[in-house]
């Protein structure tokens, strides 16, 4: 860096002074300024979006690593889960008992079933053993008249 103290900056000011003249110095001087100023920024820019890069960069190595702890760990999980697998297959291959044929209904006619209650226990648990027509049913149920 430029190293400036006080007594190099005034000199800089006593030449520009002499070389410009008292009555242009204020006008460059805001004009060098302003100039100072947008370098600055622009710097200040560059600086940021190295520090970004740099993060990204940074970002992307721990995205990498967090992704391959997170493979590791699924290529581990598949692996004992396959095992277990394979000794569960193992084992109850060995303990299963003999198959059974499976269960086929016996096809039994479900009329005769319920023609085989008595009509006795039909009476006494409120099973209607006539069809009744819905107007019929309703005059049965009417309330009858106070005369």
């Amino acid at each position: 860096m430029i190293d400036l103290g006080i007594s190099k900056m005034a000199l800089i000011g006593a030449v520009a002074l002499i070389v410009i003249g008292p009555e242009k110095l204020p006008r460059v001087a805001r004009t060098v300024g302003t100039l100072l100023g947008k370098a600055q920024r622009y710097v200040a820019d560059v600086k940021a979006e190295v520090s970004r890069s740099m993060e990204l960069d940074e970002l992307k190595k721990m995205r990498e690593t967090v992704e391959g702890a997170a493979r590791d760990v699924e290529n581990s999980i598949q692996t004992q889960a396959s095992d277990f697998e394979k000794s569960w297959t193992d084992a109850t291959d060995a303990a299963m008992p003999p198959e059974f044929p499976e269960y086929k209904h016996p096809g039994k006619n479900w009329r005769l079933k319920q023609g085989a209650v008595p009509h006795w226990y039909k009476s006494r648990n409120g099973v209607r053993t006539k069809a009744q027509s819905g107007a019929a049913r309703v005059a049965r149920f009417r309330p009858q008249r106070m005369r």
